[in-house]
């Protein structure tokens, strides 16, 4: 993409507000995927609750960061499971432990959810077994229990390595549409969205959704294989079978080698052009995930100014903002909104 300097590159006006994403729900402050973390994700002002699929043994949609369980489960503490544990290879890269295609949705009830990465956020451990993991239908059940007259939630749901599931006889795009169908919740302006990074599952959904069916999302990566998706031809192509972009938040917030932030693309705009919506991610408080000029101090876990980085984006002209920290993206969101809506005062 063309980039340009510090200075944020023109773009269509947005017609409606900007969305506040909570992904995998408040991971900075309860561990992700679990009740604790999306309720709390919508307590913080998130419009949208971002969830990651997988499929268990007997054919149900389970919310999981991977199917590999030990880094986001207690099962390793589980003796009856331990004849389990195996090495496979998912998605191209190898992997030793548990396997949610190796356990029924009965099994999954019995395990304890535990933080994902301890290192970066060790406080988050003190919630360590006490939610359990969830199913597409419960996570559908939350947010429209959370949904009000006035402020609608939604789920926005990741479908994680269709394509390597549906090899396993698990045909997970098949599953979810039939589980959108089962819970009333097909239609664009249903309460779920669906993204994914592989392509021919979202063509494969859209096909069995209808074009105006479920909203649709393309994820994609920093940098490689998907450089082709965002160029000019590339959006325009995305755009036939897909609503919107989420794209890495390196692929518009431009960085050095030190993380010193340098431009910034025009990826928006182009977006914009072909029809999608854009909505990076992710963007997270602690001074590890943050470009350089926004971290401070020097312990990596450190939290960091994470709502300059939102106000940043937003200001660009994003659609919505994918997040670890719903709230600070709410303050960002709110600050630009009053910006806005301040009186011009005359000059004197």
């Amino acid at each position: 993409m063309h980039e340009t300097g510090l200075k944020a590159v023109d773009s269509p006006r947005r017609e409606r507000t900007p969305l506040v994403i909570g992904h995998r729900g408040a991971p900075s402050y309860r561990p992700e995927h679990t009740r604790a973390s999306y309720e709390l994700a919508v307590d913080l002002g998130a419009d949208v609750v971002e969830a990651d699929f997988v499929v268990s043994r007997d054919g149900v949609l389970i919310a999981r960061h991977e199917n590999e369980l030990s880094r986001s489960t207690d099962v390793a503490a589980h003796p009856e499971f331990a004849g389990r544990r195996r090495t496979q290879e998912v998605d191209g890269e190898e992997l030793t432990g548990w396997f949610t295609e190796d356990f029924t949705l009965a099994e999954l009830r019995t395990l304890g959810a535990v933080e994902r990465m301890p290192g970066v956020r060790p406080l988050n451990t003190a919630y360590d077994g006490r939610y359990g993991v969830l199913t597409l239908a419960e996570v559908v059940e939350l947010v429209r229990a959370r949904s009000t007259p006035t402020r609608r939630v939604r789920l926005q749901a990741e479908l994680k390595a269709p394509a390597w599931f549906a090899g396993q006889g698990l045909p997970m795009t098949e599953l979810l549409a039939a589980e959108l169908g089962r819970l009333d919740a097909r239609g664009a302006d249903g309460p779920v969205v669906v993204m994914a990074f592989e392509p021919q599952a979202l063509r494969d959904l859209r096909d069995d959704l209808g074009t105006r069916g479920t909203r649709l999302v393309q994820l994609i990566e920093e940098e490689g294989i998907q450089d082709a998706l965002v160029t000019p031809a590339g959006l325009r192509e995305i755009s036939t079978y897909a609503d919107g972009i989420a794209p890495h938040k390196g692929r518009i917030l431009l960085h050095g080698a030190d993380g010193t932030l340098v431009g910034v693309s025009d990826l928006i705009t182009q977006a914009h052009r072909a029809g999608l919506t854009v909505e990076p991610w992710t963007l997270r408080p602690e001074n590890l995930f943050l470009p350089s000029h926004l971290r401070r101090g020097t312990d990596p876990s450190g939290i960091g100014d994470a709502q300059t980085e939102a106000r940043l984006l937003l200001a660009l002209g994003v659609d919505s903002v994918i997040t670890d920290a719903p709230e600070t993206a709410h303050r960002a969101r709110a600050e630009l909104t009053a910006e806005a809506m301040a009186p011009i005062r005359p000059r004197v």
